[in-house]
C-alpha cells in the first residue's frame, strides 16, 4: 500500500450487499477493493484502497448500494492508515472462501469410517 492510499470499509449483512457494496464502490470512484472479510453471523467487510476522496465516494456509494438490497451495518474511512495496518490486512484478513491460504501446505484426505 502507498504511503498516500487511504482505506475505506464498508460492513454489510449478508452476501448480496456486500456484493452489492463491493460493485457500487469500484464503480463510483477509482479505487479498487484490497481485501473482503468474512466474520461469522454473516458479517461481511469490503475494504477498498484508494487516495482520500475516492474512498470517501466510494464508501458513500457502498453503504447507499448495500442498504438497497439488505443492510449496511457500518461504515469508516482511514486517511493513509500506518504501514501496521496495511500489513494485518494482508496477513490476517481472509477472503471469503474458507480454506488454507496459497501456499499452505495441503492435509492428506481422511477417508470415511470402515472403507479404505
Amino acid at each position: 500500500m502507498a504511503s498516500s492510499d487511504s482505506l475505506g470499509f464498508v460492513e454489510t449483512y449478508g452476501l448480496t450487499a456486500a456484493v452489492e457494496a463491493a460493485d457500487a464502490m469500484v464503480k463510483a470512484a477509482n479505487v479498487r477493493v484490497k481485501t473482503v472479510a468474512n466474520a461469522d453471523a454473516g458479517l461481511i467487510s469490503v475494504i477498498c484502497e484508494g487516495d482520500l476522496a475516492s474512498c470517501g465516494a466510494a464508501v458513500d456509494a457502498g453503504k447507499a448500494a448495500a442498504a438497497r438490497v439488505g443492510q449496511c451495518l457500518n461504515s469508516n474511512l482511514i486517511p493513509r492508515p500506518d504501514d501496521g495496518v496495511g500489513v494485518m490486512l494482508d496477513s490476517h484478513m481472509g477472503e471469503m472462501t474458507i480454506g488454507p491460504k496459497k501456499g499452505a501446505p495441503k492435509q492428506a484426505a481422511k477417508s470415511p469410517k470402515g472403507k479404505k
